[in-house]
């Protein structure tokens, strides 16, 4: 395992939680290199071989098991696409941790397009946590577009984490799922922008399957300048339920854009979508305020709070 320095460390409890190697398989890539990988009995890594990516296999019916998969890049100029394909088998139980942390201090920008495609076996139930963070004073930009494919079999489970709050200056997120009878996704979005940063968010769930579920939630706060879009379209092609929701705040010129979308294809698919975009409210801060908070601090613990 390639040693990494303290920026690197920080980046990896930042998107990742680690404070240490952690258990189970794993695979940290550090500015385009692999900087450590383990497979277990259960959970084989292997990387493609062209170079571009890994492929995860996931036996059947492995259970209370890990895969993690963070990228950290300090190197500014760096622009890199990969390629991880997760290959679940039936029965299988498991958590899987990625992320990217860029940290860029100097004049270039700096790129990460991760495209993250599942296969999800029969039964399985997977929880998938994806963290972006950015960091540094130098001019560059830090860019993530994060593309995610889901292919759901029969009777699967997956729940998405999906996390960005700090230092991200562009990202392009975009998120596919097909789902077949009886499988059910489960999407939480959370996302803050500040200053001129930029952040689309696009989803586009197929409900193919008898019994297919969705519910897509997003919670986002737009501070300073920045700009938001939530574009979320649920499709119900057979007898299905799904629900999408964006709960946003906007403050100071920030700017916010909800594009719900629903198409029924199918007389017993049940849709349903939500969006709310608003500031904080005035009383909300006032009750802090006598407790014994600034009106900054209150407004602080309403965001955390809210992006819980």
């Amino acid at each position: 395992m390639l040693k990494l320095d303290e920026i690197q460390k920080r980046l990896l409890m930042e998107v990742a939680d680690l404070h240490k190697v952690p258990e189970g398989a794993y695979n940290i890539r550090s500015n385009g290199k692999s900087a450590g990988r383990v497979s277990t009995a259960n959970i084989e890594i292997e990387p493609k071989e062209n170079g571009s990516g890994l492929d995860i296999y996931i036996k059947p019916g492995t259970k209370n098991e890990s895969v993690h998969i963070p990228v950290v890049m300090t190197q500014s100029g760096l622009t890199e696409v990969v390629y991880n394909d997760f290959h679940i088998g039936e029965d299988a139980d498991v958590v899987i941790v990625a992320g990217c942390g860029i940290d860029n201090c100097g004049p270039d920008d700096s790129e990460h397009d991760g495209i993250h495609r599942f296969y999800v076996g029969k039964n399985a139930k997977i929880r998938y946590v994806e963290k972006h963070y950015g960091s540094g004073d130098g001019k560059g930009k830090r860019i993530l577009n994060p593309g995610t494919e889901v292919y759901m079999e029969e009777g699967s489970s997956m729940e998405m984490e999906m996390v960005q709050i700090k230092g991200v200056d562009d990202t392009n997120r975009v998120t596919t799922a097909e789902l077949a009878a009886g499988a059910r996704l489960v999407v939480r979005e959370r996302l803050m922008t500040h200053g001129c940063q930029n952040a689309v968010s696009t989803y586009l769930v197929s409900m193919n399957g008898e019994g297919a579920t969705a519910d897509v939630v997003s919670r986002s706060v737009a501070r300073d300048t920045s700009y938001q879009k939530f574009d979320a379209k649920l499709v119900g092609n057979a007898a299905c339920s799904g629900h999408t929701e964006c709960d946003s705040i906007i403050m100071d010129e920030g700017r916010i854009l909800a594009v719900p979308g629903l198409e029924a294809n199918n007389v017993d698919a049940a849709l349903v979508h939500e969006a709310a975009i608003g500031k904080i409210a005035g009383d909300q801060i006032i009750k802090l305020m006598t407790l014994g908070l600034t009106e900054q601090e209150a407004e602080e613990q309403i965001i955390n709070g809210f992006l819980k």
